[in-house]
């Protein structure tokens, strides 16, 4: 228990994204100031790129090549270290350019004579016939020389990371890091064995990063958010340094992933890096654990929070006691502190001018995720609708609805935007209410606050076209949200409460008040058959061709032990697969389809005609074409789409 003053610094785990900090640190950091806790935050996802994408940096990864065989040098590893000289010159300028402060570079960069090229430059070549003897003319035109020239970076980066894959680590990548170890994995036996093992180059650099951080800082508790699976390796690392350095130092663990993952925690082991992890929004078990720390609070009124049993960890006993100590749940009740109460999120401390602004896909909506350092808000905490069957809807995240009034919001706005200079927010709901979108873009003209925003929301008829357009003057520039399956029979079992024609309607609206629609759909839902797939990818193609829709994403369907599907199998007609006994993560599970398609020889068809699609590609061809195995012709009449939207 710390005896110096608290002070608590939140980070954020490699990996998340490059181009904006994941805002958990920002909402937490905020709350915590709200009360008068000393609080700051480190983006340590950004550190670690940063400092591999740097001369020193491809430096090192070069050593490490040279310490390799020949059989394990990989093609791509031959070509990086055959051209290094070349990747030595440009990384610097390149990184600069992709953080806004040499823009006189995309010229150089544009040219393609100035960046070496590895194998992710192979993917220009599905526009070789676009636009003549410039691939990539037919998207940026003449003088789109900036966006041309972050694309080109961009692959140049990914080449990077695919040769620190190669040479360094093989579960290195820039979002999903080590996924592998931790996503729906029974047991803490991978991810042991991985974080007892010698450190690499990428946990080196990362060590350093953490003491650095612990040096500026002197926390008394540290705070390690993991949204997804692919932070969760990283996140140990860290809090292996960290005890390692001083094991005084708190930590906590907390984040998307382990609320979702780890509600059946009963591994000892995770406890010799966290001492602490919590469960849910995070506002009240910090306040229960701050007034822990501080001898105000007894163990037992923690507020969702594992520990192991302090009998289990006394100096005494050997180390391997460890491995028979009990991991305890203990939720002493106490209400959430409301939504419109958790403070305005802060990125004071967090250094947005060295965030990359990058351009992974030629699509003007699809690059919203990846450009841009994007204010990140939540209209409400939860969902409004909470009823889709393949959703976590028994979680807190989505069950328990809280949003605050448009004065709150706006308020929030206005401080962020003075704060950090940058008017562009992306909402993060799981699904925006219509009321709070309208009581927003009303709340926004009454201020004349000029914004640019874009969120998530429901395709559903509230949306009507003279909201749409209000949406757009308040500053709205694109939207997403659920098509998943188009077919009325699944989006009716799913209980999406929309149907394909409702959709088409509210898309189109949106489209023209010009704003960008991105669709997130899905496959291998429950009794899905081959002809339900196929008449599904027509949906969409017309959906494109219409105007409608202009950049999705194919999910593969997963059920998890959260959902309503897993949570009720029979009622989708589907049973289970056993689990195997689990003592650490648990989401996804199994299940056996009586309709027996083998929908993971459908998923890259799919996914290869909706990144057509998007392109402006194919979207006169019979959607059969794009599959490799024999589907029968779709049902859907050819002109639906076109008839919907004319009823």
């Amino acid at each position: 228990m710390p005896s110096q003053p608290v002070r608590v610094l939140s980070v954020i785990a490699p990996m998340t994204q490059l181009n904006t900090p994941y805002p958990s640190t920002a909402y937490l950091t905020g709350f915590l100031r709200s009360r008068d806790i000393d609080a700051v935050q480190e983006d340590l996802a950004l550190g670690l790129a940063l400092e591999l994408l740097s001369p020193g940096g491809l430096a090192a990864i070069r050593a490490h090549i040279a310490d390799l065989t020949a059989p394990q040098r990989t093609p791509l590893v031959t070509a990086f270290d055959a051209r290094f000289d070349r990747y030595a010159m440009t990384i610097a300028p390149t990184v600069a350019f992709l953080q806004g402060r040499d823009a006189t570079l995309a010229h150089r960069i544009a040219s393609r004579d100035f960046l070496p090229e590895g194998s992710r430059f192979e993917s220009l070549a599905v526009y070789e016939d676009q636009g003549g003897g410039d691939p990539m003319a037919w998207a940026f035109g003449v003088l789109g020389v900036q966006d041309r020239a972050r694309h080109v970076a961009t692959l140049y980066l990914n080449d990077i990371a695919d040769v620190v894959r190669d040479a360094v680590d093989p579960r290195f990548e820039f979002v999903r890091y080590g996924e592998s170890l931790a996503q729906s994995q029974p047991t803490f036996e991978p991810l042991a064995q991985a974080l007892a093992a010698p450190l690499n180059l990428v946990d080196l650099l990362l060590r350093a990063l953490t003491l650095a951080a612990l040096e500026r800082h002197r926390p008394t508790l540290v705070l390690v958010s993991v949204p997804f699976p692919g932070a969760v390796y990283a996140a140990f690392r860290i809090a292996q340094a960290i005890k390692a350095h001083d094991p005084g130092i708190v930590t906590a663990l907390g984040g998307g992933f382990v609320n979702t993952e780890l509600r059946e925690l009963t591994e000892p082991r995770v406890f010799d890096h966290f001492d602490y992890l919590t469960l849910d929004a995070g506002e009240r078990p910090l306040l229960a654990l701050l007034e822990h720390l501080a001898g105000k609070r007894s163990q037992s009124r923690l507020v969702r929070t594992f520990v192991r049993t302090r009998e289990e960890t006394t100096p005494e006993r050997a180390p391997a006691s460890a491995a028979s100590a009990t991991v305890r749940y203990i939720n002493f009740v106490e209400a959430d502190v409301p939504f419109a109460d958790v403070g305005t999120p802060t990125w004071d401390g967090l250094p947005l001018e060295r965030y990359l602004s990058l351009l992974d896909m030629l699509n003007p909506m699809h690059r919203l995720w990846s450009d841009g350092r994007w204010n990140k808000l939540t209209v409400a905490h939860g969902c409004y609708w909470k009823k889709c069957s393949f959703c976590d809807v028994s979680l807190d995240y989505i069950s328990r609805f809280d949003a605050a009034t448009a004065h709150t919001l706006v308020d929030r706005i206005e401080t962020i935007v003075k704060e950090t200079g940058e008017t562009g927010f992306h909402f993060v709901d799981e699904a925006a209410p219509p009321k709070s979108l309208k009581a927003l873009a009303v709340e926004l003209e009454r201020r004349k606050l000029a914004i640019s925003w874009w969120g998530n929301i429901r395709f559903e008829k509230s949306f009507t076209p003279a909201l749409c357009r209000q949406l757009a003057d308040s500053g709205c520039i694109a939207i997403s949200g659920g098509l998943e399956v188009a077919s009325d029979r699944l989006l009716t079992l799913m209980k999406k409460g929309v149907s394909v024609d409702q959709v088409a309607r509210v898309t189109r609206g949106f489209s023209d008040a010009g704003i960008l629609v991105h669709a997130y759909l899905m496959y291998g839902f429950p009794t899905q058959t081959v002809q339900d797939t196929v008449d599904a990818l027509e949906y969409v193609r017309q959906l494109f061709a219409a105007g409608c829709i202009q950049s999705g994403f194919f999910h593969r369907f997963a059920c998890t032990v959260h959902s309503p599907v897993g949570r009720d199998p029979a009622a989708y007609g589907v049973t289970l697969q056993p689990l195997p006994r689990v003592s650490f993560a648990k989401n996804d599970i199994g299940f056996i389809d009586p309709s027996g398609v083998n929908h993971d020889a459908l998923g890259g068809a799919l996914k290869k005609a909706l990144y057509n699609y998007m392109h402006g590609l194919g979207l006169d061809e019979d959607v059969r074409s794009w599959f490799d195995l024999p589907v029968p012709k779709t049902r859907v009449a050819r002109h639906r789409i076109e008839r919907a939207l004319l009823a």
